[in-house]
């Protein structure tokens, strides 16, 4: 198992941040237009299931598995995954609540809206993902 990538967009649509980790194929196109072609999905998929209380929480294909998490504020963290990994909603509510809350939120010095450039952010989050039970590099 492992995870492959990880989008934070904010509640207009902007990617404030991209990681991956374990990624074979690259999409051919820019990272702009991949951003915009996986927050288009994300509002498509949404707009299907907005009859369900909890909402959208994942969504899979053969070949990797979409975990979705959106704050009430707007934020909306994605995370990739191969097909072996259950639910990551708590994995993504954890990385909301202590990593983008206490690096981003709270540091004066990061303006809310845009793309994030903290490297406090982006080493703790690097070492989340890859401290995760189900992060396995040689899966990939």
């Amino acid at each position: 198992m492992t995870v492959h990538n990880l989008y934070i967009f904010d509640r207009n649509g902007t990617c404030l941040h991209y990681s991956e980790w374990n990624r074979k194929k690259q999409a051919g196109i820019s990272k702009e237009e991949e951003y915009k072609l996986m927050y288009g999905m994300l509002f498509s998929i949404r707009s299907f299931v907005n009859c369900r209380k909890d909402g959208f929480m994942s969504f899979h294909t053969s070949r990797y598995k979409l975990h979705y998490y959106e704050t009430p504020t707007g934020i909306k963290l994605v995370m990739n995954t191969d097909l072996g990994v259950q639910n990551c909603r708590d994995t993504l509510q954890q990385i909301y609540s202590t990593l983008y809350v206490e690096y981003i939120v709270k540091n004066p010095l990061c303006v809310l809206g845009e793309s994030l450039q903290s490297d406090l952010f982006n080493s703790k989050l690097d070492s989340f993902i890859r401290a995760l039970p189900f992060f396995n590099i040689r899966a990939a």
